[in-house]
């Protein structure tokens, strides 16, 4: 009896279904997804500064143009698309070490710093 009963059920559950407003449902929640995933996917690739590195770059008077962080984007990307996760990244006389993870800059190095320096636990490099 109890098998007939539940076959009872689950018919006046498909009777009472709407199709069209599901359809519709589903397709609202699709495009918020699309835009939050858009959006997630863009400040991925955006780069920041750890505190580390901004005190270096500070001190060292590293000129960190608009240009300059254009081309870290480049290389994070670059880096990420090679599954590299500690980088050191060459831009004209300066050197930047950039966690892929995190998409920070850990340290920045300038021109006269980098004679005789040695960089450790990076698993890759990027020239720009």
């Amino acid at each position: 009896m109890t098998d007939i009963n539940f076959i009872r059920n689950i018919s006046n559950i498909n009777n009472n279904l709407d199709i069209n407003s599901i359809k519709k449902q589903d397709s609202n929640k699709q495009g918020s997804t699309f835009k939050e995933l858009f959006n997630e996917k863009c400040q991925e690739n955006t780069l920041s500064f750890s505190k580390h590195a901004a005190e270096r770059i500070e001190q060292r008077n590293i000129d960190v143009t608009e240009s300059v962080s254009s081309r870290l984007n480049e290389a994070l990307v670059q880096a990420k698309d090679k599954g590299l996760k500690n980088v050191l990244v060459m831009i004209d006389s300066s050197a930047f070490i950039v966690n892929t993870i995190s998409n920070k800059v850990i340290t920045a190095v300038n021109n006269t710093e980098l004679k005789e320096n040695i960089f450790t636990n990076i698993d890759g490099a990027v020239i720009k």
